[in-house]
């Protein structure tokens, strides 16, 4: 596996982000077509199959967000455990979520001067990624 760093950090899953979102499209384009198209004896059905597109819209966009929502908590707990094995505190309440989860990719060596310096000065969390030298790679994001 290529050895994760900032620039390549991000995931897309080609059947997911491609593939489905190319068949939404293509499904949209023909029931739309179908709607255009249709007869008084065929209305119904094309009426439903635009009904059908915002519903596979909104359940990719849903099933994307709750998975992500659930990962970025699993991280935001082991966060804290880290934190607290590295300190023997709690983590800053003063991080926000997005820098915490832009924290986990720092190795133990560098987190605890990160986190100081992402409280201290408000860093976004691309700010954060950017600072790490060496990187903790995570391989099972969603």
């Amino acid at each position: 596996m290529k050895e994760q760093n900032f620039k390549n950090h991000t995931r897309m899953v080609l059947g997911f982000h491609g593939v489905l979102f190319v068949l939404i499209l293509l499904f949209a384009g023909g029931a739309l077509s179908h709607f255009i198209f249709s007869s008084d004896d065929n209305f119904y059905i094309a009426t439903l199959l635009l009904v059908l597109i915002p519903i596979f819209i909104l359940f990719m966009w849903f099933t994307r967000i709750f998975a992500l929502k659930a990962q970025d908590r699993a991280i935001r707990a082991e966060e804290r455990l880290r934190y607290f094995i590295l300190t023997g505190k709690s983590l800053p309440s003063e991080l926000r979520y997005s820098q915490i989860i832009a924290l986990r990719f720092a190795s133990d060596e560098e987190y605890l001067a990160l986190v100081e310096k992402a409280v201290k000065e408000q860093l976004t969390a691309k700010e954060i990624k950017t600072q790490i030298k060496k990187w903790k790679a995570d391989y099972h994001r969603v």
